[in-house]
């Protein structure tokens, strides 16, 4: 069974979670790090749970775990032996299992996120998809970092905000070498109509819906008013269920590293209702966007 099929049929939509590292910010950690809220694996993973509890608290169907910068190079550069960065990437999926297992309200879902390359270079690259790597270096420089999620106990795996077809089509290279897991794949995109690197999202669509492990196709990270466009793109490409979970609306200025401009969750909530009515059947938010997102999606949302 699909991960989130009872979900669906019980309330028509899944509610994903918000912005892991805008919440631990919100609660007064401090991320500017190469690491940036994988830092907090190694130092407070107890903040990293409280985070995921208050997601389930406010609703979330599915709360996504810390490892998004995570890597056992930046772990290593950080100082820490190769067992012990090893031993972190596992401990990003645990940690949301743990703090899932423990919400007793309803049952929710575990994705592990897989973040792209650009990610832990930590130069804005995820949302440019200007890379140093062909396919076959993005395989490598993603496979045992994705074996070792993949193998963490989540539900699914998120790989996302990738900005590249090649990063695509390396994730789900990478995706065949482990026949029980399955995934979504989200882009972070530039337009209404392309991804990051300039890709039509539409191709990329098309090249995922051949492979069954694959279980949604979307867009994160990206500006709302791009929403209902990229969702027809995709749905034009593909009959897999769509997974949005856009940033706040507000910019992001890479070279600073700091977002200007409006984050109103009601505004938010009410731009959902056309993405579910586009055909967007898990949705939820990411950077800057918080708890209360989160609730007041889940009160637009959800079937009663």
């Amino acid at each position: 069974m699909v991960p989130w099929e009872e979900i669906l049929a019980r309330q028509g939509a899944v509610i994903l979670d918000g912005g892991l590292a805008t919440e631990l910010e919100a609660q007064g950690h401090r991320l500017d790090d190469p690491l940036w809220s994988a830092r907090l694996l190694r130092d407070d993973p107890g903040a990293i749970r409280r985070v995921h509890r208050a997601y389930l608290e406010a609703g979330a169907d599915c709360i996504l775990s810390a490892s998004y910068q995570a890597t056992a190079a930046g772990f290593v550069r950080a100082g820490m032996s190769l067992p012990g960065a090893a031993g972190l990437l596992r401990l990003a999926p645990a940690l949301a299992v743990l703090e899932r297992d423990a919400f007793t309200p309803r049952r929710a879902l575990v994705a592990t996120s897989v973040g792209p390359y650009g990610a832990a270079r930590a130069d804005g690259a995820e949302y440019t998809g200007a890379y140093d790597l062909d396919e076959a270096g993005l395989c490598e420089w993603h496979r045992e970092r994705f074996h070792l999620l993949a193998g963490g106990g989540g539900d699914l795996l998120a790989c996302e905000t990738i900005p590249s077809r090649t990063e695509a089509r390396a994730l789900a290279r990478l995706l065949h070498e482990v026949p029980g897991a399955r995934a979504w794949f989200s882009f972070s995109c530039r337009d209404e109509k392309r991804i990051s690197d300039g890709t039509p999202i539409a191709e990329c669509a098309a090249h995922l819906d051949a492979i069954d492990q694959v279980l949604a196709i979307g867009v994160n990270c990206t500006p709302p008013p791009f929403l209902a466009p990229l969702i027809a793109e995709i749905r034009r490409a593909s009959a897999k269920p769509i997974v949005v979970y856009p940033n706040s609306g507000e910019r992001y200025d890479a070279s600073t590293r700091r977002w200007s401009g409006e984050r109103a969750p009601e505004g938010f909530a009410e731009a959902a209702l056309r993405w579910r009515d586009a055909g967007a059947l898990l949705i939820g938010g990411c950077c800057r966007t918080g708890p209360e997102h989160v609730r007041l999606l889940r009160a637009a949302l959800v079937s009663r």
